[in-house]
């Protein structure tokens, strides 16, 4: 394993071993990061005899969960996690995120909303001094099908630099949330106040869920390229061995 991916299979170790204890019910992030920290996650188990259930923040979630024999639950049966797991597009200096490159930022943004603890695990490449610096895909915000060209055009009122309805790969037309809704990507190039921003995207009816994380990661694990791992707290703008 060489590179990013080394990168991510670091980062996600790091944060399970940090904060995952017997016990606990746990959040599972969507994403190829999260797929290395499942793997670990499932190690600790069989070494250590960890009694966790996993509460997935997407059907692929599921899917890891379930092929790493870990104990699967959901929020019906465990409303309050200790701790949720996920990745990240971009963090800024202020660990504040976009997600939702992989689609699912509803569920993850439900299930992070939950746990007493939200932790980010990342390679490099995610890290930015502010959010829309390194990441040009745009903010992806889920809508109800029937608004998605209204939202476009109030998005473009709002001096989006591009808006774009997100398609398909490997099928024919948009791409489908697993809550059955339309995926838009509004790049407003750097973001110099995310949480107003936040704010006015919510405000517009038919969207569902924006991909901006405000304020809601209390650490995040950043896998180098030269095979270390440096930390992030709010308390702490920089990096640390």
């Amino acid at each position: 394993m060489a590179g990013v991916e080394k990168a991510k299979d670091l980062a996600a170790r790091a944060a399970v071993d940090e904060f995952v204890k017997d016990g606990m019910a746990v959040g599972i992030g969507s994403g190829s990061t999260i797929a290395y920290g499942v793997v670990r996650l499932a190690e600790r188990v069989k070494e250590e005899g960890l009694k966790v259930v996993c509460v997935p923040t997407s059907f692929q979630a599921k899917q890891l969960i379930t092929e790493n024999n870990l104990p699967l639950s959901d929020l019906e049966n465990h409303p309050q996690l200790d701790v949720a797991i996920d990745g990240a597009d971009e963090v800024d200096d202020d660990l504040n995120l976009i997600k939702g490159g992989g689609g699912c930022q509803t569920q993850e943004k439900i299930v992070a909303s939950c746990a007493k603890t939200l932790v980010i695990c990342a390679d490099y490449r995610k890290d930015s001094k502010a959010l829309g610096e390194a990441w040009l895909k745009g903010i992806p915000i889920e809508v109800i099908p029937i608004a998605y060209v209204p939202i476009m055009a109030k998005l473009k009122a709002m001096s989006a630099e591009t808006v774009t309805l997100r398609m398909a790969k490997a099928k024919a037309g948009p791409c489908v949330t697993d809550n059955g809704n339309l995926i838009i990507d509004a790049h407003f190039g750097q973001i110099k106040d995310p949480a107003k921003l936040e704010a006015q995207l919510n405000g517009i009816p038919g969207v569902v869920c924006t991909g901006l994380f405000v304020g809601m990661a209390v650490k995040v694990f950043f896998g180098q390229e030269d095979g270390s791992v440096t930390t992030r707290t709010p308390r702490n703008a920089g990096l640390s061995a």
